[in-house]
């Protein structure tokens, strides 16, 4: 076990090189571009053999990384929000035809604006492509959701997008890392049809997307990270009950989440009383308004 003081984005790079990538590929974007220097610079330090490009652009790196996952092999791709728009074509696609090699889409998103045109939520895109997202909350999670988002993405077959934000990408914690692991070796697909799209392949492969969505959902219910915690006298146990099974449906595995009642100053309710009320939230606890801190997510409704 190796400790270091680490980014967010520096602990995503080593939690992806400690998984067995062969590749690695990226548009530089605050603040993602930590990532993929990282790689870099880990790589020509400690003489691995991990192949890495400063793309031409986002669709580019992400359809280099879908070739290297079509080998057999693991591959980072990483990205800023906007940055996925541009990657959005191959994107979309590679949910359908899937992985073969691990595949892990960091994407960093930018709350506030603090270097970006626009503000996005990449989960939503997830969402579309109806595709696993990992969604660390410290900088120890980065790592670790990294590395299980590969063997996630193996398992499955399936390509993952781990989320991060500005605050968590550009602040530093101590990171726990476990011993790395060997990188595959290349293998050819046994279905190659699903990797070229023409509708009749097209078709197939969503059906088999779609097979893969209650693997999804049990995976995200059984995961460790996902707590939710209702607190105040004046909640109900019978919609206490109905919103822990409305939000274990969600595919995302988001770290040390705690929701509170509206009985906390964290939220408020839609009557926007600010003592505790029976009147539900109108809005989920994967509002677009979350707020993240380098250690935990506080969800906020108003």
């Amino acid at each position: 076990m190796v400790e270091e003081i680490l980014l967010g984005d520096e602990a995503v790079a080593r939690g992806a090189i400690d998984a067995g990538i062969s590749a690695a590929y990226a548009y530089p974007g605050t603040p993602s571009t930590e990532i993929f220097a990282t790689v870099q610079a880990y790589a020509r330090h400690a003489g691995l053999p991990i192949r890495g490009l400063w793309s031409t652009n986002e669709k580019v790196a992400l359809e280099e990384g879908v070739g290297v996952s079509y080998a057999g092999c693991r591959a980072l791709v990483a990205m800023k929000h906007v940055g996925l728009n541009v990657a959005a074509d191959p994107f979309m696609n590679v949910a359908l035809a899937g992985a073969h090699g691990g595949l892990v889409i960091a994407v960093a998103d930018d709350p506030s604006m603090h270097s970006s045109q626009n503000e996005q939520d990449s989960r939503f895109f997830a969402d579309f492509a109806q595709v696993p997202c990992f969604e660390p909350a410290n900088q120890q999670q980065c790592y670790d959701f990294t590395r299980e988002a590969f063997e996630l993405s193996e398992r499955l077959r399936v390509p993952v997008l781990l989320r991060l934000v500005t605050r968590l990408a550009h602040s530093r914690a101590v990171v726990s890392m476990s011993a790395a692991r060997a990188r595959n070796a290349a293998a050819y697909v046994d279905d190659p049809g699903l990797y070229t799209l023409i509708p009749a392949n097209a078709r197939r492969a969503y059906a088999k997307l779609l097979d893969k969505q209650p693997a999804f959902a049990a995976h995200a219910e059984a995961h460790a990270a996902n707590r939710l915690d209702l607190r105040g006298e004046a909640v109900p146990a019978s919609w206490s009950a109905a919103w822990r099974r409305t939000t274990s449906k969600r595919r995302w595995a988001t770290g040390s989440t705690t929701t509170t009642c509206c009985a906390s100053a964290s939220i408020r309710c839609r009557c926007r009383r600010s003592v505790a009320c029976s009147t539900p939230p109108a809005r989920s606890a994967w509002s677009r308004k979350a707020t993240r801190s380098s250690s935990a997510t506080s969800a906020r409704w108003g």
